[in-house]
């Protein structure tokens, strides 16, 4: 077994210590976090040891699963990754360019496995379309969610946004010609609702719209191809097609076109439930046994980074805001 570790035990680390603890795949040797009282609790609920010392637990274990707050990823990853250790990290990579492309050329010096926790990667709805080469013109995209008081540490595009930026880069087989892009703070000081126009080398345009301010909880994106219309909703897991065909199915609705009769069908799929994070994790088990590529690597955690910078220097230069030296350096790469 996996002896793993966890730096950060919050809400969302407490979730990866529950999937862990059941995990075939991992032993858990510890946790540490910089908050006592929330050590105290996990060593009382779960039986877990709270390590004190950071560097102790990540020398006791194989892999290091990182769950602090993003501005910490590089200080936390880069003690793992000195050691050795193979390394996953939530997303975002980091909030900063220049970090993140030091993780990338760490884990490239290293040679250890580094997994960034794009979860909508193992999202069912997206995991049906494996089988369908996706060549779409057209992406249109709604990331939607209620405020959260205690969820505004950072703006919409890093929290939301980042998700179906992911999706985008990792279908479209097409490098970025422009990107245009909008937001406006509404219940916080930094961005709560962002748009985003993503244009491609091969004429695919994606439109991109996060919030955290709406009244209702969406997450849903579309890929629109020549006769084929895909829709995946993220949060009922979900995916439908509706496409042109010359045989009809069941509820088709007929479309004569000349002299020439064709059929508009629907096809919905309902995947079997299961546990994304928990196969998110697992999935970085398996890199580890096989020695194989983990699904998003560092290098995609930079690419996405650099899109959503460039997406934030857009809204910022918008509202007369600055960025920081670290991010403008960065953006020339997009």
């Amino acid at each position: 077994m996996i002896k793993i570790g966890l730096i950060g035990v919050g809400r969302m680390g407490t979730q990866h210590l529950e999937r862990l603890l059941v995990s075939p795949y991992f032993r858990v040797i510890g946790c540490y976090d910089q908050q006592e009282q929330q050590l105290l609790h996990i060593e009382e609920e779960f039986g877990v040891t709270g390590f004190r010392d950071v560097e102790e637990l990540i020398q006791q274990c194989d892999a290091i699963d990182i769950i602090t707050p993003t501005d910490t990823h590089l200080l936390y990853a880069e003690k793992a990754i000195k050691y050795g250790k193979h390394v996953f990290v939530e997303k975002p990579i980091s909030t900063d360019i220049e970090k993140a492309k030091r993780l990338v050329e760490l884990v490239r010096e290293a040679n250890i496995i580094f997994q960034v926790g794009h979860i909508e990667r193992f999202n069912p709805a997206f995991l049906s379309l494996r089988e369908h080469a996706l060549q779409p013109m057209l992406i249109e995209a709604h990331r939607l969610t209620t405020f959260d008081a205690k969820q505004h540490d950072q703006s919409v595009v890093l929290d939301l946004m980042m998700h179906d930026i992911d999706i985008v880069l990792h279908t479209v087989a097409a490098n970025i010609k422009s990107i245009h892009a909008n937001g406006v703070s509404v219940l916080s000081d930094d961005i709560d609702i962002a748009n985003a126009r993503i244009e491609f080398d091969n004429g695919c345009v994606a439109n991109l719209t996060a919030s955290r301010v709406s009244g209702q909880k969406m997450r849903k994106m579309d890929f629109f191809e020549k006769e084929k219309h895909y829709t995946l909703d993220f949060l009922h897991r979900e995916t439908a097609l509706i496409h042109l065909s010359d045989t009809a199915g069941n509820n088709a609705i007929p479309i004569r076109n000349g002299q020439h009769l064709r059929f508009l069908n629907t096809d919905t799929w309902v995947p079997e439930e299961y546990d994304a994070l928990k196969e998110e994790l697992n999935s970085f088990a398996e890199c580890l046994i096989f020695n194989r590529e983990p699904v998003v690597t560092a290098i995609d955690g930079l690419k996405t980074l650099e899109v959503a910078s460039e997406i934030l220097h857009k809204i910022h230069k918008m509202n007369g805001h600055q960025i920081s030296s670290s991010q403008q350096h960065g953006m020339q790469h997009v």
